[in-house]
């Protein structure tokens, strides 16, 4: 299985590329998103590579970062979503507008992917809702925040908090982030869980 490719861009096609390794051209499908941040034709790229073998055919799927593919394998999870939609939604959505509209249960904007019908946008936030990787960029980003490695300790204990009560991480995640826009960065713990507490149980 091929994991890794590293080369030269050799061509550009509408939804795939085709990478020039040593000689060997790969052709390489990719979102949307990731095509148009590559880099022109002749200029070196690495790309991690998530490897699909049918009977008919081997497909090779590029991303630039884990987290991308990550989320291609995570969306496919979900019945009725193969490669193609996942790369739609890919093209259509960043990792943290994914991970926002999952924790908000947000089906409108998960259905601005192509191939997204409203049954489908609802069966994804619906399934992906405890699986997302939501906590670590979902306060920050809701909060209009520069991300950072790590939550503020009061977030973080908040989140926790509310998750030991209950309540779904994304759930969490996403309350404390409404409520630290309202209350600002240097909030305590405790408001924070309060506050959320009451948001959570509207």
């Amino acid at each position: 299985m091929i994991g890794k490719l590293k080369g030269i861009v050799d061509a550009m096609e509408e939804e795939a590329l085709i990478l020039d390794v040593n000689g060997v051209g790969y052709l390489v499908f990719a979102s949307p998103r990731t095509l148009r941040a590559l880099p022109v034709v002749g200029e070196p790229v690495q790309l991690l590579i998530e490897t699909h073998v049918r009977e008919d055919a081997i497909r090779l799927y590029g991303f630039l970062t884990a987290s991308e593919r990550d989320w291609f394998r995570l969306l496919q999870s979900v019945q009725g979503v193969g490669a193609k939609v996942a790369l739609g939604i890919l093209g259509a959505l960043s990792a943290e507008a994914l991970s926002a509209a999952i924790a908000r249960q947000d089906k409108a904007m998960m259905a601005r992917a192509p191939g997204v019908g409203p049954k489908l946008a609802a069966r994804l936030v619906l399934e992906l809702k405890d699986k997302a990787p939501a906590v670590a960029g979902l306060v920050h980003a809701e909060a209009g925040l520069e991300r950072a490695p790590k939550l503020a300790k009061s977030a973080e204990d908040a989140v926790l908090a509310l998750v030991g009560l209950g309540y779904a991480q994304s759930q969490a995640a996403a309350a404390v982030a409404r409520i630290s826009t309202q209350l600002g960065p240097s909030a305590e713990a405790a408001a924070l869980i309060r506050a959320g507490l009451k948001e959570l149980a509207q």
